[in-house]
């Protein structure tokens, strides 16, 4: 298959575009205080309207659970033996105390600062955001500043569907079975990917799209846990403390004075890990404490458990009195774990694309995790790429055009090549 064969970039892009305008007109918002999946009612509207727009490119098995995971996949196209391949985005957008319903704007960058929003003198600037720069004399999707602009993740779900649109306009594009999952709640903790029925989503490998700029490549995510210590104290009058009050809120103070403040987010970067503790809840009689554990290396990261496990043991010798209860969660996995020499051909695929398409690849180790974090714990390879935004998760955010088509592009040339390795 020739990459000449893909639609014009214009053409690619204005579909984009179109999409990209629909599904962000939906407020998909998440809520991480909610008890149900989704989280929030927008979400289940977006899955709602891609599983409309999915059953009119005729795609089969489509299922919108319960928890609000979409499946479906676009049948092969052709008797060879090409493996099922899948892509997965997010549904919601991430809540950082901005206004949930996103308006964006599309405006040619000329290398001036691009004002956002008027009334509120709210400006992108290129002297405060040089990751501009580069991008001057193109257009860009930005926002109006009260607002995230939800590239993360509805560029990448606008690239899915605009993908298969391609693939069922031209049915001279050979591709193997291609499944889709959109999945909720992906900014409160991977949860929607954690409902995921995987028989729905039987995949040899599969990728998301959802990092930054154009070329970024990630197969390297955090192992990531969560923990919470209870402490159960003892409260009594301050005219009869003496001897007998055991005052939770310093009991919390003393566990979180355990860590090495300088392995807390603030002072690591690259691959260093991470305990932080990220609040204490307490009163008179008892106080709480959370905890976020991350590292790329599982074996550190196991270090990390434990050595939480002995700072509560010594604690409790401390304050024999206090009830001490601790839980720790394993939220997700590093995606390099879950690689082998079997199935490293997922990533090989990402580069050979690129090469194709004349991107310069940029590797990073995320600090962070994506969708892929869980699903490549379930036995399923789930390297990530670029949507080609900028700032994610802030009012800056802003997604080139031209980016924008290459991330598009990337996905259908790693179906290209999927089918060209099944064909050899």
């Amino acid at each position: 298959m020739s990459i000449n064969l893909y639609p014009d970039d214009n053409i690619l892009q204005e579909a984009l575009v179109t999409r990209f305008l629909r599904y962000t007109s939906i407020s998909s918002q998440s809520d991480a205080s909610s008890t149900i999946v989704p989280s929030t009612p927008g979400q289940r509207e977006l899955a709602e309207l891609l599983k409309e727009e999915l059953t009119s490119m005729g795609l089969h098995n489509l299922h919108l659970s319960e928890y609000g995971v979409l499946t479906g996949y676009l049948p092969k196209n052709c008797e060879s033996s090409i493996p099922s391949m899948g892509f997965c985005a997010h549904l919601d957008t991430v809540d950082v105390g901005l206004r949930p319903s996103i308006r964006p704007q599309r405006v040619t960058f000329t290398g001036a600062p691009i004002c956002l929003n008027k009334e509120e003198q709210i400006y992108l600037d290129p002297a405060e955001h040089p990751e501009l720069l580069p991008y001057k004399g193109q257009e860009i999707l930005v926002t109006d500043g009260l607002s995230v602009l939800g590239a993360d993740n509805k560029a990448t779900i606008s690239t899915i569907m605009t993908t298969l649109q391609v693939l069922r306009d031209t049915p001279s594009l050979l591709h193997g079975d291609i499944y889709v999952a959109f999945v909720p709640d992906e900014e409160i903790g991977l949860v929607g990917a954690k409902h995921m029925d995987f028989s729905r989503f039987p995949v040899q490998f599969a990728y998301t799209i959802d990092s930054c700029e154009i070329g970024e490549v990630v197969y390297q995510t955090f192992n990531a846990g969560q923990g919470t210590l209870t402490i159960e104290g003892v409260s009594a009058h301050p005219m009869s403390a003496k001897g007998v009050l055991l005052n939770p809120t310093l009991i919390a103070v003393d566990f979180a004075n355990y860590f090495n403040r300088l392995e807390t987010p603030e002072n690591t970067d690259g691959t260093d890990g991470y305990i932080w503790v990220q609040a204490i809840n307490s009163n008179q009689r008892t106080a709480t404490v959370s905890l976020n554990i991350r590292d790329h290396h599982k074996d550190r990261y196991e270090a990390k458990k434990a050595y939480i496990r002995e700072a509560v043991n010594f604690l409790q010798k401390r304050y024999p009195r206090a009830k001490l209860t601790l839980t720790i969660d394993d939220v997700y996995g590093n995606i390099e774990d879950a690689i082998t020499p079997d199935n490293h051909y997922a990533i090989d695929y990402v580069y050979q694309a690129m090469d194709r398409l004349g991107i310069t690849p940029k590797t990073i180790a995320m600090r962070g995790g994506t969708d892929g974090s869980y699903i490549s714990t379930q036995g399923i390879p789930t390297p990530n790429f670029f949507t080609g935004a900028h700032n994610f998760h802030s009012r800056n955010e802003f997604l080139p055009l031209p980016s924008f088509v290459a991330s598009c592009k990337m996905a259908l040339t790693l179906i290209a090549l999927t089918a060209e390795q099944g064909n050899a």
